[in-house]
């Protein structure tokens, strides 16, 4: 039985990859050499679905793509973003049509493609009618430039107003056992409209992965150095809650990262997950979590286990904070 699952009208294998670490975000990434040999060993493996942005290392992740990947271009579903503005430690947001469709050049440029089969807005901009962005979408749609547009952390009452101007494909946010502010509007309001969720982050940046024990090893260049969940005050009880998930997988008969995969899968049949990774051995173990279902009362023990009111720290320091769109939950538990 095939596992693929539906995202703007493709059928694709669940377990995405999300390309941002081979360029940016996690310390020193991989030399380039290094980082296309991963993309082709994803390719090779069975990956059909690569996401990347145009902010990833100030478009060398897109670029590194296109160098590697453009002449198998007809194998995968390709999505980036727009609509970040980063400077050091500002963020800011520009969806402002102009800004849209002048960034969708660049990253087609980057990427050695003349279309990209969807495209995000990266963050929602206050600033700008909800209306006019999704225009410049459309009018992409029209010119063959994008196949459909999707959103990175909207709140439900924002994509229901976008999708109400033109049917949007996926919504893309944080989406983990210790992440769960879908939980409270945007999962309900995907699976009213149809639209794909795709999962960023699923094994909670590497903690559910087994992949982090100690994190004042931490380069300040890694961005969860400044993550208030990785902080001394708050990794402490989040360990624990770690030690005892990957006594579950044990258990279990597989590896932290394949049942934290497997629980983000089990929410919905319109769940996508993109995990990243630099390593080969990983890219092989996340992708066989899209044929592995746990049952329902292993499934019922890490929801029990790790959730929003078990996890210490809010999951962005405060600049990062202030960008986000999707409801959070306040004080561990009650949603805004």
């Amino acid at each position: 039985m095939s596992t693929a699952r539906a995202i703007a009208g493709r059928l694709v294998n669940p377990i995405g990859l999300g390309c941002m670490g081979l360029s940016h975000g996690y310390g020193t990434p991989p030399q380039p050499d290094e980082a296309g040999r991963v993309l082709q060993a994803a390719l090779d493996l069975g990956y059909d679905h690569f996401d990347t942005a145009n902010i990833y290392g100030a478009g060398r992740n897109e670029t590194l793509i296109g160098e590697t990947l453009a002449h198998r271009r007809k194998e995968f579903f390709l999505a980036s973003k727009t609509g970040i503005l980063f400077d050091g430690p500002k963020r800011g947001t520009d969806c402002h049509p102009d800004s849209i469709l002048r960034s969708l050049d660049q990253s087609l440029a980057r990427l050695r493609t003349d279309h990209i089969d969807l495209f995000y807005l990266h963050r929602f901009d206050p600033e700008v009618p909800i209306a006019d962005s999704v225009g410049a979408l459309v009018r992409a749609i029209e010119a063959g430039k994008i196949g459909a547009y999707g959103v990175s952390e909207w709140s439900a009452e924002h994509i229901r107003e976008a999708h109400a101007a033109h049917p949007m494909a996926a919504v893309q946010t944080e989406y983990s056992l210790w992440t769960r502010n879908v939980e409270i509007a945007v999962l309900d309001a995907c699976r009213e409209l149809a639209i794909a969720l795709v999962a960023f982050s699923p094994v909670a940046r590497g903690a559910l992965a087994n992949g982090l024990r100690d994190p004042d090893t931490l380069r300040q260049d890694d961005i969860r150095y400044s993550h208030p969940r990785f902080r001394p005050e708050n990794w402490q009880k989040n360990l624990a809650l770690v030690d005892s998930f990957n006594a579950l997988a044990a258990g279990a008969g597989v590896t932290p990262a394949q049942l934290a995969l497997a629980w983000v899968l089990s929410r919905a049949p319109f769940v996508h997950a993109i995990p990243g990774t630099t390593r080969h051995d990983h890219l092989e173990e996340n992708f066989s979590s899209s044929t592995w279902q746990p049952g329902k009362y292993l499934l019922d023990s890490c929801d029990a286990l790790i959730n929003q009111n078990t996890v210490s720290g809010d999951r962005y320091p405060e600049p990062m904070q202030r960008t986000i769109d999707t409801e959070e939950f306040i004080n561990n538990s009650n949603p805004h």
